[in-house]
């Protein structure tokens, strides 16, 4: 490994998002979530965009525009107040 990629070793662990159980819930995504994810995602952005749960892991959903996967819907419990947040990756080649 290339010394100047050490530097992002700190950050890429602190980034790393893990399923834990929190004092006022847990961070799982349930099913009637992604339903309501799903609807919002497509009354807001896009009809045709899907929330799926996804397949190894239960505390995040996987957001699609047709087959192309756009990003990951992670649930923040950890305040008493339930949110979502939405992360999308934009690939340089893409641009």
């Amino acid at each position: 490994m290339p010394s100047g990629n050490l530097a992002f070793t700190p950050l890429l662990f602190l980034c790393k998002k893990r399923s834990i159980k929190t004092a006022y819930g847990d961070d799982r995504v349930k099913p009637e979530e992604i339903k309501k994810l799903d609807a919002y995602f497509k009354r807001t952005l896009n009809p045709q965009i899907v929330v799926k749960a996804r397949p190894r892991k239960n505390d995040s959903a996987e957001v699609y525009l047709g087959e192309e996967f756009l990003g990951v819907v992670y649930v923040d419990d950890e305040d008493g107040d339930r949110s979502y947040n939405f992360s999308m990756a934009i690939l340089d080649v893409d641009l």
